[in-house]
């Protein structure tokens, strides 16, 4: 099991923002900041599953071919290789903990297959 991710590791992203909360060999957990009317890539993993808690806002989450309405207190597992994405469509921050375990925790594990800010 490898992780390339480490405490305080951040990013801005054209959607918001994601920080490293905490990490080891199996586990990396994230906090991501979702910014109003913005939307990350329809992606998958092949090395990773995640954990979505959500702690602020109302999101929509893609799960495989289910959209789901997602507030406070409400989870979401995605498993292994099933085709995910989050989406804002209100006036505040969506703000969610990720928590990604598996054999493989890097940021190049994502496959795009939609996204608005062109990064396929």
């Amino acid at each position: 099991m490898t992780t390339t991710y480490k405490r305080g590791d951040s990013d801005e992203r054209p959607w918001g923002r994601w920080e490293v909360l905490e990490s080891s060999d199996n586990y990396c957990v994230k906090k991501i900041t979702v910014t109003p009317g913005s939307t990350l890539s329809l992606q998958l993993h092949h090395h990773r599953s995640e954990h979505w808690i959500i702690v602020a806002g109302e999101a929509v989450v893609t799960l495989g071919e289910k959209e789901l309405i997602k507030k406070a207190d409400d989870a979401v597992y995605i498993p292994v290789e099933v085709k995910h994405r989050i989406r804002n469509d209100g006036r505040e921050n969506v703000v969610f903990i990720e928590i990604q375990t598996g054999d493989k925790l890097d940021e190049n594990d994502i496959v795009r297959f939609e996204d608005k800010y062109g990064r396929i």
